[in-house]
């Protein structure tokens, strides 16, 4: 047996099941509420009940005093409910909901993606989970006050570890520890989530998303999100890399294709091994958006790469009638060392 869970001063409903929290039904259901610690014991996401009955698993959280239990306040993500409720809490709709943090990450994972890109996996500490929007990244703080960018490549539902895709940069100080030195159970402290490049519900158009080497870790990030949530507008993902070896996962949006109607998935070479197996498309990945976008005028396009592509993209898009308020991308800036 579920129950509904109404967000008042919001047309937003979800259902929670039998013995699940607030918080976890509204991540399943693709909703974001405050939340932290997701243990009771930061207050993060307190909010109010304002119909209906909650209980607690393991008796009040530490960070909710009787009185104010109450008095109707509430931590959501322990609170089960007992009946359809009717809740006073704010929602994160955009980045600057969400604050940034400096916390401590633990490698827990290690994996080869293409010759020179690893995938890594970082757990925080027990009981601290990160809120964050499909799309956003965290900067990795080295010494001397030095940071590294990398976008999350995971979607907030499937937040037990975080996902980064690293790309190995010629006497990169952090790239080429991974690549070098870096063992599972290595201690990293970074800050985050940060930046603005993530989905935008409120719209109804159709999308481009474009990704040239490692912007596939963002896109990979919002496609994962756009499913879970149920999002079924067209999604066209152009993805551009040099050789075939660097379309690195390249099953995984195959996958996504075969199995969504909606999703179409189209990878473009630049400079394909001569005498190779590569029939597909070939030169750059903006060129072949607008051979077969010509006219953009009724798309959200969403970019994340290389500065060129990106610089490209931007100014031929805006030839080919793209809003620019529909226009969204992370441009991967590479740190001097």
């Amino acid at each position: 047996m579920g129950y509904q869970v109404r967000i008042q001063g919001s047309d937003h409903a979800f259902e929670v099941n039998e013995g699940e929290s607030v918080i976890d039904a509204a991540l399943r259901n693709g909703l974001m509420l405050p939340y932290s610690c997701r243990g009771g014991t930061c207050g993060t996401c307190r909010g109010q009940v304002v119909e209906g009955e909650i209980a607690y698993p393991d008796g009040l959280p530490p960070a909710l005093e009787a009185d104010e239990a109450d008095a109707g306040d509430a931590l959501f993500c322990q609170a089960r409910p007992q009946s359809d409720l009717l809740i006073a809490v704010r929602e994160v709709r955009e980045a600057g909901d969400i604050i940034p943090r400096k916390l401590p990450a633990r490698v827990t994972g290690i994996e080869d993606l293409a010759p020179d890109v690893r995938r890594l996996w970082l757990r925080l500490p027990a009981g601290t989970r990160l809120p964050f929007l499909a799309g956003q990244y965290l900067d990795i703080l080295l010494r001397g006050g030095r940071r590294r960018s990398f976008s999350l490549a995971n979607a907030p539902h499937d937040d037990e570890r975080l996902e980064l895709h690293v790309r190995h940069l010629p006497g990169g100080a952090f790239s080429g520890h991974v690549f070098d030195g870096m063992r599972e159970g290595a201690l990293l402290r970074f800050e985050g989530p940060l930046g603005n490049f993530y989905l935008r519900d409120d719209s109804d158009r159709p999308m481009i998303m474009v990704a040239g080497g490692t912007g596939f870790a963002p896109v990979k990030g919002i496609i994962e999100h756009a499913l879970h949530i149920g999002v079924e507008r067209p999604i066209h993902l152009y993805r551009g890399a040099r050789a075939r070896e660097d379309l690195y996962l390249d099953e995984l949006p195959q996958q996504w294709a075969a199995e969504n109607d909606h999703i179409r998935y189209v990878p473009v070479l630049s400079e394909p091994k001569p005498g190779g197996d590569w029939d597909g498309a070939t030169g750059f990945v903006h060129e072949q958006v607008l051979a077969e976008h010509p006219d953009l005028t009724d798309f959200d396009v969403y970019m994340s790469g290389p500065p060129p592509m990106i610089n490209a993209a931007k100014r031929d898009f805006a030839r080919a009638g793209l809003d620019p308020s529909r226009l969204f991308y992370d441009s991967f800036e590479s740190a001097p060392e």
